[in-house]
Parts: C-alpha cells; structure tokens; sequence
C-alpha cells in the first residue's frame, strides 16, 4: 500500500489522506483538497479511486466529494447523520451511497482491511498500523465541542473509545488537522484522551 499525505485548503490546511492498493485502487479519506490534486496523484499513480472515507460531515473535510464523485464513481461513506445539507455540514444524504454502519465493522479491499469504529457522531479508521481519527483525536489534544452538533459528553465517549481501541502503541495516529502522533504517545501525555478534561 502506499500512503499520499494531502492538504487540504487555505485557511485551514485539513489532513487528507489518498491510499492505494497494490493493484492500483484507491481510496481518499477525507477529500479536503481540490479534486484535480486528487485526478492528479491518481494518473500518476495509474490508480482509480473506488471509495471516498469520511470520518464526519464538517465543510472542511468533504470539500471535493462531489466533484470527486462525479469524475470517478466512487462510492462516499459517511454517517448519514451528517448529511444535513447546511452551512456546517454541507453533504446531503443522495451523496451517500454507503452510510457507516451504527456499531463497529470492517471493509475490506484489495489486500487492505480497514476497521471502523462509530463514535457518536463521526467514526475512526485503522488500517494496518494507521490510525485515521479525522476531528476526534489530535496531538495533544482533541477536536472541538463548540461548533454546531458538538458536544463534550459525546467527545469524552469517543475518546474513551479510542483509549481502548485494540490497537499497539506503535500505531501512527493521522488526526484531521496539525501534527501526526502515535496512539502509545497519545495514551500516556494527552490529557483529553486520559480521562483528565471534560
């Protein structure tokens, strides 16, 4: 597999990430950036885009998915309850094609597994040794309660969740924004994972 770092645009530079199997299928986590960045590691890849992940609904972090969608065919994951079609959440749920399921579940493509677990409002994606935890989990930190349809309740659950995952603390930790980290780093220094916020 390869791995593709992308950013996403100005003001607020969104991590995304473009994955491509060794057969050359391709999957984009998060499409913050302009769709021709994407058209355009994936002819240089000679990859085609098969599935658009989004771990949630906010504008910065599904600004091509249409358009995306519309050059490729690839099928769009999300949880249909961000599919609001407002200002914060601009995706409608006819975008959609295979909404997240309520509970924990696996996708497989290619020689990758993805696992995807559901936490109240958005999910977190590990694929081997990765960690895609989009506004959830951050270096240090964690994503914010204060935007519309945040809540500190359901950010204390999740992170909980995340604390626990199955997963070794060698595992690269890809948050939505800011530096990359390790799940072990995060584990023994962030306080909002550690239970000591909120």
């Amino acid at each position: 597999m390869k791995l593709i770092h992308i950013h996403g645009v100005w003001p607020l530079y969104t991590n995304t990430f473009l994955l491509i199997t060794a057969v050359g299928h391709a999957v984009v986590v998060d499409p913050a950036a302009e769709a021709e960045t994407y058209l355009a590691q994936l002819k240089e890849n000679n990859a085609t885009l098969t599935d658009i992940f989004l771990t949630h609904g906010h504008y910065d972090h599904v600004g091509s998915v249409a358009a995306l969608k519309k050059a490729t065919g690839a099928k769009v994951h999300m949880d249909l309850a961000d599919a609001k079609g407002d200002q914060m959440y601009p995706l409608t749920p006819d975008l959609i094609d295979a909404p997240w399921p309520a509970g924990n579940s696996e996708y497989q493509m290619d020689e990758l597994t993805f696992r995807i677990w559901h936490t109240p409002g958005r999910v977190v994606i590990a694929c081997g040794d990765q960690l895609f935890s989009g506004d959830t989990l951050f270096a240090g930190s964690c994503g914010r309660v204060d935007l519309p349809g945040g809540s500190a309740a359901d950010m204390q659950r999740s992170l909980a969740l995340v604390a626990d995952l199955p997963l070794p603390d060698e595992t690269t930790v890809y948050p939505g924004h800011e530096s990359f980290t390790t799940l072990g780093q995060e584990r023994r220094s962030n306080p909002y994972l550690m239970g000591e916020v909120f």
